[in-house]
């Protein structure tokens, strides 16, 4: 059972730690938000991993083969998702550059936390991950349901605070945006930094 609780938290931050699309997306969106849209996104990435750790120790090796035949497209459907947010991201600050009011006041906790589940479920490098964590003994011997459901739970646990700790930073960043300056840099910033990954991940694999 232990084994099972250390495995999933260090797969829950394995794939939630790296640096991507996901969490400058999570993090501006909080600065331009307010926490409690941003911890609810962070949920709806935290979820996604979850669901995702759970279809990795149901499906084990079903699970790769399944998700490789769908690789390709879920990628460039990611990417294309990615440079939607980002193009939407640009034009919106630019509208409201001398605006005193945040970016996006009209977004719901529950927008929030669907978009992001959404946004998270389309990438398939998540399960692979997890799946072949599982297959490769990472999984802490997670054959029994307890076990199983442990590590599910732990991993959930992992990204779930890995991703409040982003959405806090972001709080914590749209406090030091002042001015309608500052937001609209920030807003740049993140949606070059969203294209340019999207950009990556279109042109991986």
């Amino acid at each position: 059972m232990t084994g099972a609780l250390v495995a999933g938290l260090l797969a829950g931050y394995g794939i939630a730690v790296p640096v991507g699309a996901i969490a400058a997306y999570l993090v501006t969106l909080t600065a331009r938000t307010n926490l409690r849209t941003g911890a609810s996104a962070a949920l709806g990435v935290a979820t996604a991993d979850g669901l995702y750790a759970l279809a990795a120790v149901a499906g084990g090796a079903v699970a790769v083969p399944l998700v490789r035949t769908v690789q390709t497209p879920l990628r460039w459907t990611s990417a294309a998702v990615l440079l939607a947010l980002a193009a939407h991201g640009t034009v919106k600050a630019l509208r409201r550059r001398h605006d005193a009011r945040p970016d996006e006041p009209r977004l719901t906790a529950r927008n929030a936390y669907l978009g992001l589940l959404g946004l998270t479920l389309l990438n398939p490098l998540t399960v692979v991950y997890f799946a072949a964590l599982v297959l490769g003994g990472g999984g802490g011997h997670a054959t029994g349901p307890a076990q199983r459901t442990v590590f599910v739970l732990a991993a959930f646990a992992a990204s779930a605070s890995w991703q409040l700790l982003l959405a806090c930073g972001g709080a914590l960043l749209g406090r030091a945006l002042t001015g309608p300056r500052a937001r609209l840099l920030t807003a740049l910033a993140s949606s070059t930094l969203i294209a340019g990954l999207a950009t990556h991940l279109a042109l991986s694999g």
